[in-house]
């Protein structure tokens, strides 16, 4: 593990494996996940303002609006474990965000490390998501087709019986799927143009994906021990 402050970014269509290589990564550096769809999760589970003004667009499958996500994102930085660094896990989405980003880290007086792209075949994400059930009561995701829980349609850690979530749906993928495209993709080439972007094969065993990360960080910041 490093003493260096780390702050990364991570990139990729839903289901490509983001949240997954975060908390890897995360744990390597000893920085905080943060997660936007976590806290947006959260937010509306717990009937919050922010989760109001973002559960409408979150059941379509469709993206939060900039001012909503900036203000919970720079409340989230403001927290004191944040300070050391942070794998940023499902934002910025757009080109405006990223720029949002930039500025909100500048007045914050940091700099990004790095923005790690994981690409994923567009046929293999459909699989991926339409094949996953979640945990309600503790967040932990199954995969049907990867990662089985052990006991068919039962958490393997607090037993609870798992779902699948709206977003999930075929249906549902499709639209997120073609948001990403649209939308998101641009960032590619925000990023590759600022000289910060890692583009790592997302269709590697997960340790082999962490692996590539890892290799991809020592280029350009010295990264956490594996």
């Amino acid at each position: 593990m490093t003493s260096k402050q780390l702050r990364v970014i991570l990139l990729g269509s839903p289901g490509a494996g983001k949240g997954t290589q975060a908390e890897l990564l995360a744990a390597a550096a000893g920085v905080p996940h943060i997660s936007t769809g976590d806290m947006f999760r959260h937010a509306v589970t717990a009937g919050s303002a922010v989760g109001l003004a973002a559960a409408s667009f979150m059941e379509r499958g469709e993206l939060v609006p900039d001012d909503v996500t900036i203000g919970v994102v720079e409340e989230r930085l403001r927290i004191s474990d944040a300070r050391r660094g942070f794998v940023m896990d499902g934002f910025p989405r757009t080109a405006q965000q990223a720029t949002a980003f930039d500025a909100l880290l500048a007045k914050l007086g940091w700099k990004l490390d790095a923005a790690i792209e994981f690409a994923v075949p567009r046929i293999e994400l459909l699989r991926r998501l339409t094949a996953r059930w979640t945990c309600p009561s503790c967040g932990v995701t199954y995969n049907l087709d990867s990662a089985r829980p052990r006991v068919p349609g039962i958490c393997d850690r607090c037993a609870s019986a798992l779902v699948q979530r709206a977003d999930d749906s075929e249906a549902t993928v499709a639209i997120r799927l073609d948001v990403y495209e649209r939308q998101t993709a641009p960032l590619l080439a925000y990023y590759r143009g600022a000289g910060s972007l890692i583009t790592v094969d997302g269709t590697q065993s997960v340790e082999a994906v962490h692996g590539a990360v890892m290799r991809g960080l020592a280029s350009c910041v010295e990264a956490p021990a594996s």
